[in-house]
């Protein structure tokens, strides 16, 4: 059997990651040959792409189709079960365990997909079953960032091109506790002075209410800890606008390297984009990243697990109560962004030719589609499959 026609409910109108691979899935979908009925979950944050940076295609896909399966992406407990039809979740989480709520709502999944083996890990230590779990990574558009790009003509606010320093590191992420921008500018300030030929350009999401004042609050309390100001440090760069999936390849191709000292990555995108795009790359050695580089094309900053902490709580901190999640070494962070600037960085190979091959939307997509088929399979002949195991747990 080959899945002809699919209902997909996820965000696909807004900046973040999961209106990302949303909108990347069901393209490649399309080009399959699948037909497919998109419908939106607009609760799944405020924040929507400015008319001019969407594609209109995606509205044209609003209409029903004969489906027998519905693919939601979502956080579990986000799901809206389709009566008379197989309900799978593609998610993702970024600790050690995953919220007993969680495991409570996917008892009602027919399947749970994840990217990577981390999150694997961390649904079967919640107790849940393995058969009822399959991995299929994410992707790149191989086309687009196979292509070289022209660099984004960033400047500082003297007028100043980055283009003229040496080094330019960047970071793509939107503000909150896990993706611990605190600890990278931390590790920057400790590493830099104002003499050195190297930037730091910070490409942040403003998602949540009050994440920013509080971001600038931390960035306030840390020159005051460190007794250093940013202005003795290597300089660093914001930047706010968003941008459209066809333009972010413009952003990397203005940087030299890519830089994530994160807790913990479901799959961190923005780190298989830069290594796509031939940058040199440091990143944290847990969570989801040795799925996809390893010490040949990165310089992986030893962690350790620790108690995950998300101050100020609310909806998405009460998920990450009493679990765990990773803090890279301070110290392997500094010495990192000290080779890097050095130069001292040569000896890695560069993941670009790893990632393009490897890590496509067509082949997440044909991995997709033969998880799915199986669902539907199983679902049009029940005596094959052995029952809801949910129900005994």
């Amino acid at each position: 059997m080959t899945l002809s026609a699919l209902t997909v409910r996820g965000p696909f109108r807004g900046p973040t990651g999961y209106d990302h691979h949303v909108r990347e899935f069901v393209r490649e979908l399309h080009r399959q040959g699948v037909r497919v009925h998109l419908i939106d979950l607009p609760e799944w944050g405020p924040v929507r792409l400015p008319r001019h940076l969407r594609d209109p295609w995606f509205e044209t896909l609003g209409q029903p189709v004969d489906a027998d399966v519905v693919l939601h992406f979502c956080m579990p407990h986000q799901v809206i079960l389709f009566p008379n039809r197989a309900n799978v979740n593609y998610t993702m989480f970024e600790a050690t365990r995953i919220p007993p709520t969680w495991v409570m709502a996917g008892r009602q999944h027919d399947l749970v997909v994840l990217p990577t083996e981390s999150s694997r890990r961390a649904w079967i230590a919640s107790g849940v079953p393995q058969n009822r779990v399959r991995l299929c990574p994410l992707g790149i558009d191989a086309d687009l960032y196979g292509t070289p790009a022209e660099p984004w003509p960033l400047q500082r606010d003297s007028g100043e091109s980055i283009a003229e320093y040496r080094v330019r590191f960047l970071n793509v992420s939107a503000l909150g506790p896990r993706k611990n921008l605190r600890g990278l500018l931390r590790a920057w300030l400790l590493a830099t002075s104002a003499q050195d030929n190297a930037i730091l350009i910070l490409k942040i999401g403003r998602y949540a209410p009050g994440w920013l004042e509080e971001f600038r609050h931390e960035i306030q309390v840390l020159q005051v800890t460190l007794g250093k100001r940013l202005e003795q440090a290597a300089p660093v760069h914001f930047v706010t606008d968003l941008l459209s999936d066809a333009e972010m390849p413009r952003l990397y191709a203005a940087s030299s390297h890519y830089i994530s000292t994160s807790f913990g990555e479901g799959w961190d995108q923005p780190m298989i984009e830069a290594a796509a795009s031939g940058l040199r790359l440091i990143a944290p050695n847990h969570s989801a990243y040795p799925a996809y580089l390893d010490a040949s094309v990165a310089q992986l900053l030893a962690s350790r697990e620790v108690p995950a902490v998300f101050p100020g709580g609310g909806v998405i901190g009460d998920l990450f109560e009493d679990v765990r999640w990773w803090e890279p070494d301070e110290a392997a962070a500094i010495a990192a962004i000290r080779a890097a600037i050095a130069g001292h960085d040569a000896d890695k190979a560069s993941a670009r030719e790893r990632i393009l091959r490897d890590f496509t939307w067509e082949r997440a997509t044909c991995r997709l589609l033969e998880l799915l088929d199986d669902v539907a399979v199983r679902r049009r002949r029940p005596e094959r499959w052995p029952g809801r195991l949910w129900s005994k747990r």
